[in-house]
């Protein structure tokens, strides 16, 4: 078992950055692959971005590429900064966790999950 927390969140400005950490209880790094994932008010949540357990990989989807980057500390915490926020990057935002040995963006595949915290961007 692994319990996620996520802190950072926070209401910013349209432009301005923000940084998430996900703390697990257990040591991830060179066991699992993290996860980010976000979802808006009326929306199916989705993938932000990952990075792989070794560390060595990270990926990520179309919208944020180029303005958000996925990092770890090598043992048990991950990191989202978010830099030159939208107002559609308003949501909550998840980490997760699994055991794996491919890439893969699918909610169901990733077993354990933080609580949440909420990013709010204003315009």
């Amino acid at each position: 078992q692994v319990q996620l927390v996520e802190s950072g969140g926070g209401l910013v400005q349209a432009g301005g950055s923000l940084r998430l950490s996900c703390a697990a209880s257990r040591r991830t790094f060179g066991y699992y692959d993290m996860g980010w994932f976000r979802q808006a008010p009326g929306k199916e949540r989705e993938f932000v971005g990952s990075i792989s357990w070794n560390g060595g990989s990270t990926y990520y989807a179309d919208s944020v590429k180029g303005r958000f980057t996925i990092s770890g500390d090598n043992a048990n915490t991950v990191y989202l900064q978010m830099n030159t926020l939208k107002p559609e990057d308003t949501a909550v935002y998840y980490c997760a966790a699994r055991r794996g040995s491919y890439y893969t963006t699918k909610i169901y595949e990733f077993d354990y999950w933080g609580q949440g915290t909420q990013v709010t961007v204003s315009s």
